[in-house]
């Protein structure tokens, strides 16, 4: 009889929470040789999913909640619950129920296989279609130049081995992107493939903006693939030839013809082509370096107020101050 923990990053999810709550014990029902216990992990939300949290905790004791002192997004609020879970296999879901609780049913039975690392991969997706393209076209480059076992349509929605997850705790990285580092483990991942379900419009709206998909985009090329500082080399370099082609054409029109080369305008072209290029270039340098100072600060990755429930496992990163539920 093994304990499976099942954990869920919170951020505004207050009217997915209960539903989400009975598909968990559905599930734990369905599967009555193991035990189960639900960690929520509460991302600094300003809505009352920390209200609801606590009121479903009262009831149920196989929940537990994690309280974040303030918003850290998504992968550290993962990490969280990862540093909490007990189980000898961890599942990990969004709360918005756009991905199926039921669906790790089967994933469990892939575990005990023996398998240690199951993702849940989208195969079709109901989200509107300029989002859909953008996921899709980061995807498509992520498995081009970063990490070729990525699946076509990505995941987040994953089970993982006692010793995957021990491992992923124990890698200290800021601003890390989680499903890349599940994947650089290795492991030999399994992959089952289902049909994403557009969220509901009584869950509320998607608090995934915009800036929030550019910081993952760039955490994810720069913690797995030095494609961009290459881009930017390749960049300066062809800018540097075609510059030198320009001055060499100038120069034999001067002297073999002593025709007057008007320049202001060709002069203008080529500063701002290459000033853009060289801003280019700095920028994405001041990505690695940015991220290379913010390693040596060490800082935590995330800090738990508090948790709400059973007798939490250690943490490395904050130890929390456990609180039964009021």
């Amino acid at each position: 009889m093994a304990l499976v923990s099942i954990v869920v990053p919170v951020y505004h999810n207050a009217a997915s929470l209960p539903d989400l709550l009975q598909q968990f014990q559905a599930l734990a029902a369905r599967n009555p040789a193991d035990h189960f216990e639900f960690v929520c992990v509460d991302d600094g939300s300003q809505d009352n999913s920390l209200a609801v949290l606590t009121a479903l905790a009262r009831a149920e004791p196989r929940l537990r909640v994690v309280k974040l002192s303030r918003n850290f997004g998504s992968n550290p609020a993962i990490l969280a619950g990862l540093s909490q879970a007990q189980g000898a296999a961890i599942a990990v879901i969004a709360a918005d129920l756009q991905d199926p609780p039921e669906l790790i049913h089967e994933m469990l039975a892939l575990w005990r296989q023996g398998h240690k690392v199951i993702l849940a991969a989208r195969q079709e997706r109901d989200d509107p279609g300029l989002t859909a393209l953008m996921a899709d076209a980061f995807y498509a480059l992520f498995r081009r130049f970063a990490i070729k076992t990525m699946p076509r349509r990505g995941f987040d929605f994953f089970v993982i081995d006692r010793q995957v997850c021990d491992l992923v705790n124990n890698i200290q990285e800021n601003n890390a992107y989680l499903m890349g580092l599940i994947l650089w483990l290795g492991f030999d991942p399994q992959v089952l493939y289902y049909h994403r379900r557009q969220r509901e419009q009584r869950y509320g709206a998607s608090m995934w903006t915009l800036a929030k998909k550019l910081k993952y985009f760039v955490d994810s090329f720069v913690a797995f693939s030095y494609f961009p500082v290459r881009a930017a080399s390749i960049l300066g370099i062809t800018l540097s030839l075609v510059g030198l082609l320009y001055a060499l054409v100038v120069v034999a029109i001067r002297i073999l013809y002593g025709v007057e080369v008007e320049g202001w305008t060709s002069m203008m072209v080529v500063l701002l082509v290459v000033s853009g290029a060289q801003m280019l270039i700095m920028g994405i340098l001041g990505e690695y370096l940015w991220r290379n100072l913010d390693e040596t600060r060490r800082r935590p990755r995330y800090i738990i107020d508090r948790v709400i429930g059973p007798a939490p496992a250690p943490t490395t990163d904050s130890p929390p101050a456990p609180e039964p539920p009021a």
